[in-house]
C-alpha cells in the first residue's frame, strides 16, 4: 500500500510541474543578433527556394545533393535558434526508470 502511495504521490508531482516545463515562454527566449536573424532569414528564402523546385526534372544525384543542403541548412537552424528539447519518449523513459529504481 506504501508503494502505491509513493508512486501516486510522484505521478502528481509530475503532473504539476511538467506543464509548466514545457510551456514556452517568448521571455526565457536568448535575443538574437541581428548576424543571426539576418542568417535564418536568408535560411529561409533558400528552403523556399528548394520548395518551388522541380523534382521531377533532377538527377538521382542533385537530389542527393538537395537532401544533404536541406539537412545541413536544418542543424544550422537549431544552432542558431538554440534551445533545449525533451521528447515525450525521453520522459517516458526517465518516468520508467526513476519507478524501476525506486
Amino acid at each position: 500500500m506504501k508503494k502505491i502511495a509513493f508512486f501516486l504521490s510522484i505521478l502528481m508531482m509530475f503532473t504539476a510541474t511538467v506543464p509548466y516545463a514545457v510551456a514556452k515562454d517568448d521571455k526565457d527566449k536568448p535575443a538574437l543578433s541581428e548576424e543571426d536573424e539576418a542568417r535564418l532569414e536568408e535560411l529561409k528564402e533558400r528552403v523556399d527556394e528548394i520548395k518551388a523546385m522541380e523534382f521531377s526534372t533532377m538527377t538521382k544525384a542533385e537530389k542527393k545533393e538537395v537532401r544533404k543542403e536541406l539537412r545541413d541548412i536544418n542543424k544550422e537552424t537549431k544552432r542558431l535558434s538554440g534551445g533545449v528539447y525533451i521528447s515525450v519518449g525521453a520522459i517516458i523513459i526517465i518516468l520508467l526508470l526513476l519507478i524501476l529504481l525506486t
